[in-house]
């Protein structure tokens, strides 16, 4: 056999690998997908959807039922909210020192330092959370309880920071180096063209990694499982114990609720609420990311 065909031979077999991985995961996905809407579509057949999505109670494990989906929505947002009040000023302001200030030698240790908060298994920062944050904040609030949403919403938010700094540090880096300099020409500090040119010209790209990042917030599961609580309640304040979507099916899929019985189910209402929650703000941040790319072609 000669080299061109052993060659060719290869090529296809490489086709056919790539062509099965990027299949697989395609019909992976339509599975999920599938398992979520026939289980959904069982569970709305004995709960009416006004009620899951009216109802200000969320008790399907109690003799007392109610399936009033908006307390879990509001610990989710409490405490999304909170991450992302954490995360976004630390990681733009880091993105916009390695773009604009740090020499080639500090992006290269920096950055790479500061991608290392990503790889940290969630279960560590759950009891980093609930043991050395939450004692911490109750020297300063001595009302904050053990199981709080602000405690996990502050780690949450140190785990996104990466998430934030490296997208938005890429989209900082892409601005053309000709704003810079016609900016300077004007007679722009460096701050000056750092806040007022490049963050504008990159914020497409900024806010498509904050989406990002809340969209990773929102799905986060062992820190609000370990840290926030079970007791799902519709507030906002964040000295109380909270119960969250991810948290709720950590709950349930332990084992103790029976296969197939509507309490079982509740977790795939859940699920699929969670999953169109993360789909649209995906959606979203893919859309300004497009946008972006177009605009810098």
């Amino acid at each position: 056999m000669t080299a061109p065909i052993r060659r060719k031979y290869a090529e296809q077999v490489i086709y056919g690998v790539l062509f099965f991985c990027g299949a697989l995961s395609i019909l992976t996905t339509l599975g999920i997908v599938a398992v979520l809407m026939v289980e959904t579509f069982e569970f709305f057949r004995e709960v009416s959807i006004i009620d899951f999505l009216t109802d200000t109670q969320w008790t399907p494990l109690f003799a007392d039922k109610h399936f009033g989906i908006l307390s879990l929505v509001t610990g989710t947002v409490l405490t999304a909210g909170i991450a992302v009040l954490v995360a976004l000023p630390i990681g733009l302001v880091s993105a916009l020192y390695l773009s604009e200030y740090a020499g080639a030698r500090i992006r290269t240790v920096v950055k790479p330092i500061l991608e290392v908060l990503a790889g940290i298994p969630t279960v560590v920062y759950g009891y980093f959370a609930l043991l050395f944050v939450t004692p911490l904040l109750q020297t300063v609030i001595p009302t904050l309880a053990g199981f709080n949403a602000l405690s996990p919403g502050i780690v949450i938010g140190i785990m996104i920071i990466p998430m934030i700094s490296s997208l938005s540090e890429d989209a900082m880096y892409a601005v053309p180096q000709s704003l810079r300099e016609g900016a300077y020409a004007l007679g722009s500090s460096k701050l000056q063209v750092a806040v007022k040119v490049v963050v504008p010209a990159a914020l497409s790209g900024i806010a498509a990694s904050v989406l990002l990042g809340v969209s990773r917030a929102i799905g986060e599961t062992m820190i609000l499982a370990i840290a926030a609580g079970q007791q799902p309640r519709l507030t906002l304040d964040p000295r109380v114990p909270i119960e969250t979507m991810t948290a709720y099916i950590v709950q349930v899929s332990l084992g103790d609720t029976p296969t197939g019985t509507l309490e079982y189910r509740t977790i795939f209402a859940v699920g699929m609420m969670l999953f169109l929650s993360t789909l649209i703000l995906n959606l979203i941040s893919m859309w300004l990311r497009q946008r972006y790319q177009e605009r810098e072609a």
